[in-house]
C-alpha cells in the first residue's frame, strides 16, 4: 500500500506545526461547546465511566504535550520528566497514570481561563522548538511531537463522543459546534472475496512513527475469506431489530446475554421509535434514521448478535488489515470504527514505548477495532491502527462489517 504522506506519522516540523495548531483549535472549540452547556464545571458533569470532566481533559492534553515534548520525558512514569510543569501542580492534577478516573471530579483545578492560558503557553513553546531545533527527517527527534499530536487527536474524538453522551441527556449542543464533515456516504453493498496470502502486518516500520501495539512488523498468512465491501448499514441492522433480534437469546453470546440482562434495550443506543418511524439522537437533536449509512453506536455484543442472526461472523483483525492493505478499490472504510473478532493482545516482540500506559495495561481486557470514524482526523487514519475498547462500549462511533461464515 502506498504510504500516506499526509499522515502525522511522517510529518516534518512544518507539517507538525500546522497540525498541532489545528488540533488545539479543535480541542478548544469542543471544550467551548461543552462549556456552553455548563460542563466546564465538574460538579455538573455526570460521573460516568466513559467520560472525563472536560476541564480536566483539556488540561491533560496540554500537560501530556508538555511532559513529552517540553520536559523531554522518555517514560510516562512519575519522575521521568525533567524540570517542573508550567502549572505548579500540573503533575498532581493532569497525569492520567496517577490521577484515578473517579478522582478527576474532586480536584481543585484552576479556572477554565487559566487552563486555556496554560494550553496556549505550552503550544507556543512547542511551536518555537519545532521552528528552531529540528531537521525534517529526524524520526527520533520528532517522535515526541508526533506522539503529542496523535494523543490530542484521539482526545479530540473523545471530546466529541463526550459531547454526544452528555447532550443526549440534556439540551442540544450549540449549533456552531465544530463537527467533522467527512462524507457520511452510504455503506457499499456487496461482498469482496480475497484469495488470501501473506502480507506485512503493521506495514513498513523502518521510518516514521509507529504505535507500540503495532510492533513488531511481521509477515502473516491469511486464509481465503470474503467480507462486506463496507460496514453494515443502519437499514440492515433495523431488519434485525424488526425481527426481534434483541429478544432472541440464541443470537447472543453468553457475555452478550449477560450484558443484555442489565439493559432495557430493544435497539441500539440513541434509537427511539414513534409508531412506525424511528429516529436517533445526534448531539442532542433527534434525526431520522438514515438507512443507507453505516450503523453506529453499537457494541461488540450487538455486532456479534447481528452476525449470528445473518449467518455471518466478524472478521479477525488480520483479515481486516489484509483487506485494507490490498488496495482493492471496492473496500470502503473510515466512516465508523469497526469491531473485529480479535481480542486486544500484544504482537510477538511487544515492548512498551515511552507512553507506557497506552497499550500494555489493557491487553486481554479490550477488543480490537480497526479503521477510523467520521470524527477521526485524516492524518491519524491508517490501516495499521489498532483501536481498543471494552466490549460493552456503545458511546463510541463504532459499527462493524461481516465476513462469510
Amino acid at each position: 500500500m502506498t504510504v500516506n504522506q499526509a499522515s502525522f506519522r511522517y510529518a516534518g516540523p512544518g507539517e507538525l506545526a500546522v497540525a498541532l495548531q489545528d488540533a488545539r483549535h479543535y480541542t478548544l472549540a469542543l471544550f467551548e461547546a461543552l462549556a456552553a452547556a455548563g460542563y466546564d464545571a465538574a460538579a455538573r458533569v455526570p460521573r460516568l465511566p466513559t467520560v472525563n470532566p472536560p476541564l480536566w481533559e483539556l488540561g491533560h492534553v496540554a500537560w501530556f504535550a508538555e511532559w513529552f515534548v517540553l520536559r523531554g520525558a522518555l517514560d510516562s512514569r512519575p519522575g521521568a520528566a525533567s524540570g517542573h510543569s508550567l502549572l505548579a501542580r500540573g503533575d498532581d492534577w493532569f497525569d492520567s497514570g496517577t490521577v484515578a478516573h473517579g478522582a478527576r471530579w474532586t480536584l481543585d483545578l484552576p479556572p477554565p481561563g487559566a487552563v486555556k492560558t496554560y494550553c496556549h503557553e505550552v503550544l507556543d513553546r512547542i511551536l518555537d522548538r519545532l521552528e528552531h531545533e529540528h531537521e525534517p527527517d529526524d524520526d527520533a527527534a520528532l517522535y515526541p511531537y508526533r506522539l503529542a499530536l496523535a494523543h490530542e487527536d484521539m482526545h479530540g474524538e473523545a471530546f466529541l463522543y463526550t459531547l454526544q453522551t452528555l447532550q443526549s441527556r440534556g439540551a442540544p449542543a450549540p449549533a456552531h459546534v465544530l463537527v467533522p464533515t467527512h462524507p457520511t456516504a452510504g455503506a457499499p453493498a456487496g461482498e469482496i472475496a480475497f484469495a488470501g496470502g501473506s502480507y506485512v502486518r503493521g506495514g513498513d516500520q523502518s521510518t516514521g512513527f509507529v504505535f507500540d501495539n503495532e510492533k513488531s512488523a511481521a509477515v502473516v498468512k491469511v486464509a481465503p475469506f470474503a467480507l462486506d465491501a463496507g460496514p453494515v448499514s443502519t437499514g440492515a441492522f433495523l431488519d434485525f431489530v424488526h425481527d426481534g433480534g434483541y429478544e432472541r437469546s440464541q443470537y447472543w453470546t453468553d457475555a452478550g446475554r449477560a450484558w443484555l440482562m442489565t439493559q432495557e434495550r430493544s435497539a441500539p443506543r440513541y434509537w427511539a421509535r414513534e409508531g412506525d418511524d424511528w429516529h436517533t439522537v445526534r448531539f442532542g437533536r433527534p434525526v431520522a434514521l438514515d438507512l443507507a449509512e453505516p450503523v453506529r453506536h453499537v457494541n461488540l455484543y450487538e455486532a456479534q448478535a447481528w452476525c449470528a442472526w445473518a449467518g455471518r461472523r466478524l472478521p479477525t483483525e488480520d483479515e481486516w488489515e489484509f483487506a485494507a492493505a490490498s488496495g482493492q478499490p471496492g473496500f470502503s472504510w473510515g466512516q465508523v470504527w469497526e469491531w473485529t473478532a480479535s481480542p486486544f493482545l500484544p504482537f510477538a516482540g511487544f515492548e512498551a514505548d515511552r507512553y507506557r500506559d497506552y497499550s500494555a495495561p489493557w491487553f486481554g481486557t479490550r477488543q480490537t477495532l480497526r479503521g477510523a470514524s467520521f470524527a477521526t482526523p485524516a492524518r491519524l487514519r491508517s490501516p495499521h491502527f489498532r483501536n481498543f475498547f471494552t466490549p460493552e462500549r456503545d458511546d463510541i462511533f463504532a459499527g462493524f462489517r461481516s465476513c462469510a461464515p
